[in-house]
């Protein structure tokens, strides 16, 4: 029986010179206690050692995947060939249906042939003779480090480091920015405050005042380069009626070395978010397609690195940046927030405040699927994270469309239930509402009212009791609710026949009810004057 071996430094071949061994599997490592004891055992035949540390790559990435590479095919025609009677002990079951099928030789696999291959491990440096240990071991380790950047697709384009280090510089550097141009703006302030006003890009404002320095100097200076003519014209015409104080040559030279720092820092930041830019491209292409660099650089920062950040479920990719919220929100028992560093993506930026809590959850389902892909696939384009994108701009329209069509009701569903019928109605002018003074019919009226009451005075006693007024009161209310109903019911009617010659008859009816009531108010008046009258 022949045994492949397979090391770091090349393929061995041994010939077992005892198979009867070979059924004690347990006690077989007694028999490899010592050398001198394995090389009675076995005898190396044949070893084919590496060239260089590529072609002992190659040939442990065809082993790893179950193929036979160049080395091992030449071997194997080499010197087992040649005994193809004898069975060759193999320690991968797939690689030996692979050697009988391309090569016709049979093939054994067994635990008793595991064992065999560990005890030969245990004493490979004296069984492989030529060899010395210190090689062996170089060469295990350099193969180790080989396969491990070959398995992990290694690559220096690929170390997101760099992204982590980028966007934390770029936020540092915005701080800055901002704390040296508030500084700039109060400082040369005081000598031109109106500069402040007109000219409001910050780069402009430092590039000018390093240019004019003095205010006296804007109106020989020449700003054409730096600011349109509009606002050219505006910063002359300021700096002639300037209210700011006097200040030195020496204020202003101080005032210049701190534009010429804004300035070199916010080149400096240019360049940086251009690196950025393409080192996002390089190394997560679809996430960038997806949520733009800034936001997927943060990501990737936040979670440590992009493999970390592909560990993480989409929920916690669309939460992740608000960790303080949605402790506090869970405290509290109140709700969860709804999205973190992804609400600065630009599919969120462009959504109504009412659809920005889906869109972020859509986005963050898809942003997840492409770090993924970024982070554990093999091709480098971004066709998946722009088809992905188009999708969700196109969920984004339709919810979008859903609520206009809601408001406006131009859908079709919309449109049927709320179809426009033409109802005439015609409305006759009431002059009654013009003036407050009754017209001559109602004066004759109540001139007839008070002849009547001035008959009807010697017939009714000089004392009256209260009985008698809760009586009329009561029958004046019930009088009133009686005419309600009626008004109501003829209210009714006339909508129903929508006539035109019903409206003026109610407006008549309307009239001769305020009358009588208007007459009922005075008989009250009258009678309690009159009795005043009679308990005097």
């Amino acid at each position: 029986m022949l045994v492949l071996f397979e090391t770091a430094a090349g393929y061995a071949i041994f010939k077992v010179l005892d198979e009867s061994k070979l059924q004690q599997v347990d006690s077989l490592y007694k028999e490899f206690e010592t050398p001198e004891k394995a090389n009675k055992v076995v005898k190396l035949k044949h070893f084919e050692k590496f060239q260089d540390t590529t072609e002992a790559l190659a040939a442990a990435t065809a082993l790893v995947e179950g193929k036979i590479g160049k080395s091992l095919k030449k071997v194997l025609k080499k010197v087992v060939a040649k005994e193809a009677h004898e069975q060759l002990a193999i320690s991968d079951v797939k690689l030996g249906g692979v050697i009988k099928e391309k090569l016709d030789l049979s093939c054994v696999h067994s635990p008793a042939v595991a064992e065999l291959m560990r005890c030969i491990r245990s004493q490979m440096e004296s069984l492989i003779t030529g060899l010395p240990p210190k090689e062996i071991s170089a060469m295990s380790l350099g193969l180790a480090h080989s396969l491990s950047r070959y398995k992990l697709k290694f690559s220096p384009d690929k170390v997101d480091t760099m992204i982590v280090q980028a966007i934390s510089l770029l936020d540092d550097l915005d701080k800055e920015l901002n704390n040296y141009i508030m500084r700039c703006r109060e400082w040369y302030g005081w000598h031109f405050p109106e500069l402040g006003k007109v000219i409001t890009d910050n780069l402009a404002y430092c590039k000018t005042v390093r240019k004019i320095g003095d205010r006296t100097n804007v109106a020989t200076s020449d700003l054409s380069d730096l600011l349109p003519e509009e606002i050219e014209a505006e910063v002359k015409l300021a700096a002639e009626i300037s209210m700011g104080t006097e200040v030195s040559e020496q204020d202003i030279e101080n005032i210049r070395h701190l534009c010429d720092q804004v300035i070199e820092i916010s080149d400096y930041r240019t360049q940086l978010y251009d690196y950025l830019k393409n080192r996002m491209m390089a190394i997560a292409p679809n996430l960038t397609v997806m949520v733009g660099e800034l936001v997927g650089a943060r990501l990737i920062s936040h979670a440590g690195s992009l493999l970390n950040l592909a560990k993480h479920p989409a929920s916690t990719v669309q939460i992740l940046g608000a960790e303080k919220a949605l402790f506090r929100a869970l405290k509290t028992r109140k709700d969860t927030p709804k999205y973190g560093l992804i609400y600065h993506a630009s599919l969120v930026g462009q959504t109504t405040a009412k659809n920005k809590g889906k869109i972020s959850r859509m986005l963050a389902a898809k942003a997840a699927l492409a770090i993924r892909y970024d982070a554990l696939g093999e091709d480098t384009n971004a066709e998946m994270g722009a088809e992905n994108r188009a999708k969700l701009e196109a969920r984004l329209r339709q919810l979008e469309e859903k609520g206009i069509r809601r408001i406006s009701g131009t859908g079709k569903a919309m449109a049927k239930a709320d179809k426009y019928q033409h109802k005439s109605e015609v409305r006759i002018y009431d002059p009654s509402g013009d003036s407050t003074i009754p017209s001559t019919s109602k004066k004759r009226k109540f001139e007839e009212v008070e002849q009547e009451e001035a008959e009807e005075e010697p017939e009714t006693p000089a004392v009256k009791s209260k009985k008698p007024k809760k009586e009329a009161v009561a029958e004046e209310e019930e009088a009133a609710t009686e005419e309600t109903p009626k008004k109501k019911k003829k209210k009714k009617k006339d909508k129903k026949a929508e006539g035109e010659a019903e409206e003026p008859k109610e407006e008549e009816e309307e009239v001769a009810v305020t009358e009588s009531t208007e007459k009922k108010k005075k008989k009250k008046k009258k009678k309690v004057k009159e009795e005043g009258e009679d308990d005097e």
